[in-house]
């Protein structure tokens, strides 16, 4: 069991994706992302498997939340900064988002 004061570890933010492109190199089907996080974070990098719901070319722009306080992780060729959150669902991972656009960086609390 997790406890509150674990959960109070984890640092996630809100970030819009700035830049989307392809991950050749993944082992299973990705793309490399861009987020900036806000003046205090400012831009990280993460791989996402999400290519089963997401258009590329859609993803500029998108509010996402992400794990900014993760350690770095080294993936194929790709250095992932932070973690994009989303769901495991039937239809492929889901990224959860804000339900109203709102500042980046803004922190779940």
């Amino acid at each position: 069991m997790a406890s509150f004061d674990d959960f109070f570890k984890l640092d996630i933010r809100v970030g819009e994706v700035i830049r989307a492109e392809l991950f050749e190199e993944a082992r299973k089907p990705a793309y490399k992302l861009w987020v900036d996080f806000g003046e205090e974070i400012g831009i990280k990098k993460s791989s996402a498997q999400i290519t089963e719901c997401y258009d590329m070319n859609g993803l500029v722009g998108k509010q996402v939340m992400g794990v900014v306080n993760f350690p770095p992780k080294q993936i194929a060729s790709f250095m992932s900064e932070a973690l994009v959150l989303g769901t495991y669902s039937d239809q492929g991972v889901v990224l959860i988002q804000p339900e109203q656009k709102v500042k980046n960086g803004d922190k779940l609390g």
